[in-house]
């Protein structure tokens, strides 16, 4: 990828979500340091049994941009990055900014990423894509590949979404998009999640760009993947095109309520994202 200068579209944060990712966290957060994006962490650990949150809190004590925020259990990614939003919410930053732990998004995209939020003020959200021109992925089977390929296709051509990759989890958001849906329930778990905000983004009337990054299979661990994930996500993603039907786009978007704050699922979690 081209050298691109990090431009400064105001406070940014990094909301990381962790569950077992000791391994990973240190390299991550090193990788964002060196990416040339101006940007603060936020580390938000699921109470991981290998020692994932004491390591966020020694980083943090040695770096006064990174910040730690302890959950007592494996709550789920979704969950996970809804308790970072309204963190970054609380805490008055502009851009907030999804980036796995495990080493499979590239940090060096960051900067082109905030640069395009920057350019266009109607641009709401920025998806690091797998599937715009330029964009490829490394090391996964083709099984998983036609998997990501299907599961996005069928999302597009049944929620009528003019977004590539609609599962992507790397991604920046305008605080404002997501003081606008904070009123939400939000109950959507593993990628099935990254595609309920997507609805949510493009029918409240914002823009939504892609650019093109190369995702790699994660650096060490196990992913966090299963089966559990995909029929939820192609279950609801079947709902919500049938309640679309016959509406134009900026009306109620799907599974919109009316409790305060960011709400999730308390149901069990299946599984997690696939990137």
């Amino acid at each position: 990828m081209p050298s691109v200068r990090a431009p400064r579209p105001g406070r940014v944060l990094v909301v990381t979500p962790t569950y077992d990712e000791v391994d990973n966290l240190a390299p991550t957060i090193a990788a964002l340091r060196s990416s040339g994006a101006a940007c603060d962490i936020l580390v938000v650990d699921d109470a991981s049994p290998d020692g994932t949150g004491e390591l966020a809190d020694r980083i943090a004590e040695a770096d006064p941009g990174v910040h730690v925020l302890h959950r007592t259990a494996k709550d789920g990614l979704g969950r996970a990055y809804l308790a970072g939003f309204a963190w970054a919410l609380a805490h008055g930053y502009d851009v907030i900014v999804e980036f796995d732990a495990d080493g499979s998004h590239p940090a060096d995209a960051l900067p082109a990423m905030l640069a395009c939020l920057e350019a266009d003020p109607g641009t709401g959200l920025v998806i690091g894509s797998r599937w715009v021109p330029g964009g490829r992925l490394v090391d996964w089977p083709a099984s998983r590949r036609l998997l990501s390929r299907a599961a996005n296709a069928y999302a597009r051509m049944m929620l009528r979404l003019p977004v590539r990759d609609v599962t992507a989890g790397y991604r920046a958001y305008r605080a404002t998009v997501l003081e606008q849906i904070a009123h939400q329930v939000v109950d959507s778990r593993g990628y099935c999640f990254q595609i309920d905000l997507t609805i949510r983004t493009h029918d409240a009337g914002w823009r939504i760009r892609e650019v093109p990054i190369t995702f790699r299979e994660r650096r060490a661990g196990s992913s966090k993947m299963s089966g559990g994930v995909v029929v939820e996500a192609m279950w609801r993603v079947t709902v919500w095109g049938l309640r679309r039907l016959g509406r134009r786009p900026g009306t109620r978007a799907p599974g919109q309520g009316s409790a305060p704050g960011f709400v999730g699922s308390h149901n069990p979690v299946p599984g997690e994202g696939d990137g």
